[in-house]
């Protein structure tokens, strides 16, 4: 398949590019580069032995976008966004204009060029707090915390409704938990602009000695060491999750939701000491209050994925702090 992919030179998006050319499909990337990088796209073609075609465009000019879109494509994996939930807090108008906004554009454009296969890339966030463990598809959406997850429970009822008005469309909601590592290659990866808002990529950069220790919110959650539990996923993982979507769904009207995590938690505390053992590096951390938000256990029942689209991670703790650490140790 000839695939838009929308947000591609971002972490999960340049790995799911990688994949979708392992794959033998042909992605062509579009990225305004407002929190990634052009050089990701030449890294892609150290990884797969040829670049992909690439345009730096934003998805709310819609003039060059229809341009794009017009010369032909069997789907579109939907990336472009903002993704800090701290920063949505401090500026709301901001990710809703660009969030919804633009998804809005991205989708007019879609229905006027013939583009009816549509990977969006949501998250676990449009849960809220979770009512039962493992979080299952057809729980009820919750109520978001911060703009950001509030932009994704906005997006995927903008994607079911026009599902309905078009009903030929395939719409696949993938709800990630908490994507983290990089490419066992080391040449791409996470790569935040200023200080990182997300758990690894802060660690990692502890390990580096860039940052002085890890603040970790909250110590007295009921958990076993008493810090927060997530469901960590390996980014490849998640890419190949992308991939099983569009190759499982491409054709099948309807709207398609999986959630794509390891159906198991890991504290805060366990990832610390796995990637000090990765890294052979020590990480200082100091215990803090906890943060407005913030739920004590998150992970994800993952058996739809499984059964629907054949797709199973494949990596576990050991290797997304290995692979994160081969990213973050290398000369960027």
């Amino acid at each position: 398949m000839r695939v838009l992919v929308t947000g591609g030179a971002g972490f999960i998006g340049s790995h799911t590019v990688v994949a979708l050319m392992e794959a033998g499909h042909e992605p062509v990337v579009l990225d305004n580069l407002s929190n990634s990088r052009a050089s990701v796209i030449r890294r892609v073609g150290e990884i797969t032995g040829s670049a992909p075609e690439f345009h730096e465009m934003d998805i709310r000019d819609q003039e060059a976008l229809t341009e794009l879109a017009s010369q032909g494509f069997d789907a579109c994996v939907h990336f472009a966004a903002l993704k800090a939930v701290g920063e949505s807090v401090e500026q709301p108008i901001r990710y809703y204009e660009n969030n919804v906004a633009g998804t809005i554009s991205l989708l007019s454009v879609l229905l006027e060029t013939g583009i009816e296969n549509f990977v969006f890339s949501s998250s676990a966030t449009v849960y809220g707090i979770p009512q039962s463990l493992p979080m299952t598809e057809d729980m009820p959406i919750g109520e978001a915390t911060n703009p950001y997850g509030q932009s994704k429970i906005m997006m995927e009822q903008v994607l079911a409704d026009v599902q309905i008005a078009n009903p030929t469309w395939s719409v696949s909601l993938l709800r990630y938990f908490n994507p983290v590592g990089a490419h066992h290659s080391s040449l791409i990866g996470e790569d935040p602009r200023g200080i990182p808002n997300n758990l690894m990529p802060y660690v990692a950069q502890v390990a580096e000695g860039r940052l002085p220790k890890l603040r970790v919110f909250g110590g007295d959650y009921p958990t076993p060491d008493g810090t927060g539990i997530r469901d960590f996923i390996h980014v490849v993982d998640l890419a190949a999750g992308h991939v099983a979507a569009l190759e499982g769904l491409a054709g099948k009207p309807g709207v398609h939701i999986h959630n794509l995590g390891t159906g198991r938690g890991h504290s805060v505390l366990e990832l610390v000491s796995a990637y000090e053992g990765a890294s052979g590096q020590p990480i200082p951390y100091e215990i803090v209050e906890r943060r407005a938000g913030d739920v004590a256990e998150s992970w994800a029942d993952v058996s739809k994925a499984r059964s629907e689209l054949g797709w199973a991670t494949e990596r576990d703790l050991i290797d997304m702090c290995r692979d994160s650490w081969g990213w973050q140790s290398r000369a960027k």
